[in-house]
C-alpha cells in the first residue's frame, strides 16, 4: 500500500485502486527523464496517485482535461453525474470539483492544470517527457487524436500508460485498445505487463 494525502475512494473516478498505485509506481521510476503528462483528470482521482509521485521525487504532473466530459458523461448517457452539470453554461463541468481535490491533497504546488483540449494543446509543446497516461476521451477520433499527438514527446525510456484496455469488446470500448495496438505494432515501444485494464508500455 502506498500513502497518499487524502481517501481516493472519495473522489469521482473509474480508476482501480491497484492501476492508481501502479501509476504512482511509474511516475517516482520515471521522475529523473522528465515531467508527467496525464490525458484526462476528471476529478483528480489519477492526478492524486501521480502527482503524489510527483511531489515526493520533485517532478511535474501537467494534468490536462478540457473539463467538459468524455462522450459518456453527457446527459443522457451512462456515466453522466448531475452533480458535475453546470446548468447555466448547459455543459459538464468538472473543473471546480478538480481543483478542491487538488488543494485537499496539498498537490498544487507539483500538478499544473491544462484546461485545454488534447489537440489544442498539444500544438505548440515542446517540453519532453517521462511519462505519458492517456485516458481521455474514448471514440476512436478521441483516442487516437491523444496518441498521435502526445507519443511523440515521449523520451526514451519514458513510460505510454493507456488506460480501458479490453482485448474483449464485451468488457469495454475498443478504442484504447487500439491505440494500445498501435503502438505495439509501431516498434517504438517495449510491452510491459498489464495492470488491470492499465496498459504499459516503455518507449524505447
Amino acid at each position: 500500500m502506498i500513502s497518499l494525502p487524502i481517501d481516493v475512494a472519495e473522489i469521482k473516478g473509474f480508476l482501480p485502486p491497484q492501476e492508481g498505485e501502479a501509476l504512482f509506481r511509474l511516475a517516482l521510476d520515471t521522475a529523473m527523464l522528465g515531467p508527467c503528462l496525464e490525458i484526462g483528470s476528471y476529478c483528480g482521482k489519477s492526478t492524486i496517485y501521480i502527482g503524489t509521485a510527483c511531489r515526493r521525487s520533485g517532478n511535474i504532473l501537467f494534468a490536462l482535461d478540457h473539463h467538459r466530459g468524455s462522450e459518456e458523461h453527457q446527459p443522457g448517457e451512462e456515466y453522466h453525474d448531475p452533480d458535475l452539470y453546470d446548468s447555466e453554461a448547459e455543459q459538464m463541468d468538472s473543473f471546480k470539483t478538480f481543483r478542491k481535490n487538488l488543494r485537499k491533497s496539498g498537490l498544487e504546488e507539483h500538478v499544473v492544470p491544462i484546461v485545454s483540449s488534447s489537440i489544442v494543446a498539444a500544438k505548440r509543446w515542446a517540453t519532453p517527457l517521462g511519462m505519458l497516461f492517456i485516458d481521455g476521451g474514448h471514440s476512436s477520433e478521441a483516442a487516437l487524436a491523444d496518441y498521435l499527438s502526445w507519443t511523440g514527446h515521449l523520451v526514451p525510456g519514458g513510460i505510454l500508460a493507456i488506460h480501458d484496455i479490453f482485448p474483449d469488446p464485451a468488457d469495454g470500448g475498443q478504442a484504447p485498445f487500439e491505440i494500445y495496438k498501435m503502438a505495439m505494432a509501431s516498434g517504438l515501444f517495449e510491452k510491459r505487463p498489464m495492470v488491470g485494464a492499465l496498459g504499459i508500455l516503455r518507449r524505447l
